[in-house]
């Protein structure tokens, strides 16, 4: 059996409030999820990157701040697609703090 038709048998044996415990737990987990934003240590050092690509997420919010349009940076960074940079901005708003960090380490390195 899956892992996915064993959660499918739990589930149809909890009452509504426990499944709706179950689904909290799902939200808080999947919360820190963001499609295309990748962070593994051997690469750029673990910042978070748009998968498929070395193109750190701090690297795109500080080219943005400084006057890039959106058209500009999938033209001068080929392997991004537009919802790259959609991700990019959903990962910024969520981890502002960390990105304000890595843009300070980065201009100051």
């Amino acid at each position: 059996m899956s892992p996915l038709r064993d959660v499918e048998t739990l589930l149809s044996k909890l009452s509504r409030a426990e499944k709706a415990q179950v689904l909290q737990w799902v939200v808080r987990d999947l919360y820190d999820a963001f499609p295309g934003i990748e962070t593994n240590v051997e690469v750029c050092g673990g910042e978070p990157c748009i998968v498929r690509t070395r193109v750190p997420v701090w690297l795109l919010v500080q080219a943005r701040r400084l006057g890039a349009s959106e058209a500009q940076l999938l033209d001068s960074y080929p392997s991004l697609r537009a919802e790259d940079l959609a991700n990019a901005w959903a990962f910024e708003r969520a981890h502002r703090g960390e990105i304000e960090e890595q843009i300070a380490e980065n201009e100051n390195a």
